[in-house]
C-alpha cells in the first residue's frame, strides 16, 4: 500500500513519542529491522532483536520508551511505550487511507427483495443478493458477490467482503468485519443414527455476533439446533476456523487458525485459543484462560489456566512431558545396555 509520511506527521498520528533526531525525515515503507533500508520504517517489537536496532538502515524506528542508543544522523528514534501497537496504529491510517471509499447505494446488478430495508449510507455491491426482510444499517459496505439471507439484520459500520455468506435469520452488530468467503450460519452438524441410517436434526436456531468482531476468511460459523450460536463483542476469529452449533464465545476473545470449536461449548470472555486446537463439545474455557497451538480440550479448564497438549493439561506440565519425550532415544540405549550387562552375568 502508498503511503508517505513524515516523523512529524507520525508523532500525530501516534498523538505523541519521545523524538529523537530531526521531525523532516520521510518514509514510504515497513520493513524488519535487518532488511530496512532508507526511506524503511521499522521497530523493535521483540528485545530478542534488540542488537539489529545500532545495524539497522531504517530511517525511523519505533522504541520502547527505556531504549538508551542514540540514532545515526540520518535517522530518528521514536520512543513510544508499546511499538507493535504504535505501528498497528500507523498501519491503521495506511490502511484507512489505501481503502477505496465505497459510494453509497446499491450497485445495478445485485439482485435486492422488495421487502429488504437498505439505509440509504449503506453501499451494496455488484452480484450480491440480500433476502426478503433483511436489513443493512448506514454505514455498512457489502462488496460484490455477498449473500444476505431472509430476516438478516446487519448493524451499522460494518465491511463483508466478497463471496461471504450471511444466511437466514442471522444477526450482526456494528461495525463487524467478515473476510472473504466466510459463512454465517451454516447448518450445525446433527444427526440422530436410527436403524444404522444417520437422520438429520434440523438446525432451526440463529447466529448472533456483538459489535467489533472480525471473523477471518473461510471460518465458518454453524447456526444453532435452537435459540443462538454466540459470539460476543471484540472477538477476533482467524482464518479457517469452524464454530459449531450452539457454541457462545465471549467478548474479547482471540482464536487462532484451523481451531475446531464442537457444539455446546463455552469461551467465557478473553479466552485466547491457539492454532489447531481441538476442542469437544460441551467444555467451558473459563474467563482469561489460554490454551496452547495444536492441543485437543476435553474437559473444563478454570479461569486463568494457561494449558495445552494432548489432552490438555497445564501449560508447565506440558513442557515437562515434551523434554521427557525428547529424552526417550537416549533412555532406551542405556535400558538396553543394562539388560545386556544382566544377561551376562545370568
Amino acid at each position: 500500500m502508498h503511503f508517505s509520511f513524515t516523523v512529524k506527521e507520525l508523532v500525530d498520528i501516534l498523538g505523541g513519542a519521545s523524538l529523537d533526531g530531526p521531525d523532516s525525515i520521510v518514509v514510504n515503507d515497513i520493513a524488519s529491522l535487518e532488511t530496512a533500508r532508507q526511506g524503511d520504517l521499522s521497530f523493535l517489537g521483540n528485545r530478542k532483536y534488540k542488537r539489529a536496532v545500532a545495524a539497522t538502515n531504517a530511517s525511523v524506528v519505533l522504541l520502547p520508551e527505556e531504549y538508551s542508543g542514540a540514532p545515526k544522523a540520518d535517522q530518528a528514534y521514536l520512543r513510544v511505550s508499546n511499538p507493535s501497537l504504535a505501528l498497528a496504529l500507523i498501519c491503521e491510517r495506511i490502511e484507512r487511507s489505501n481503502q477505496p471509499r465505497r459510494k453509497p447505494g446499491v450497485h445495478p446488478s445485485a439482485v435486492v427483495d422488495g421487502s429488504a430495508q437498505i439505509d440509504a449510507a449503506a453501499h451494496v455491491g455488484p452480484l450480491c443478493v440480500i433476502g426478503e426482510r433483511a436489513k443493512i444499517s448506514a454505514g455498512s459496505v457489502l462488496e460484490g458477490r455477498v449473500w444476505i439471507g431472509r430476516d438478516v439484520s446487519i448493524g451499522e459500520d460494518c465491511r463483508i467482503m466478497p463471496g461471504v455468506t450471511v444466511n437466514d435469520g442471522c444477526r450482526l452488530g456494528d461495525r463487524v468485519g467478515l473476510h472473504a468467503g466466510a459463512v454465517i450460519g451454516s447448518d450445525g452438524y446433527g444427526y440422530e443414527t436410527v436403524d444404522g441410517k444417520h437422520k438429520k436434526v434440523p438446525q432451526i436456531g440463529t447466529v448472533t455476533i456483538g459489535d467489533d468482531v472480525e471473523i477471518g476468511a473461510n471460518t465458518t460459523v454453524d447456526r444453532a439446533r435452537f435459540r443462538s450460536t454466540e459470539i460476543g463483542s471484540g472477538t477476533k476469529i482467524d482464518n479457517l476456523v469452524q464454530i459449531g452449533h450452539n457454541v457462545r464465545i465471549g467478548r474479547h476473545c482471540l482464536i487462532v487458525s484451523q481451531t475446531g470449536i464442537s457444539g455446546s461449548s463455552t469461551l467465557e470472555d478473553h479466552v485466547v485459543v491457539g492454532g489447531q486446537v481441538g476442542v469437544a463439545g460441551h467444555v467451558t474455557l473459563g474467563k482469561g484462560s489460554m490454551v496452547g497451538a495444536k492441543s485437543a480440550v476435553d474437559r473444563d479448564i478454570d479461569a486463568g489456566r494457561k494449558m495445552r497438549g494432548v489432552p490438555v493439561r497445564p501449560m508447565m506440565d506440558a513442557y515437562r512431558l515434551i523434554a521427557l519425550h525428547d529424552r526417550l532415544p537416549d533412555l532406551f540405549k542405556r535400558v538396553a545396555k543394562i539388560e545386556e550387562l544382566l544377561e551376562s552375568k545370568a
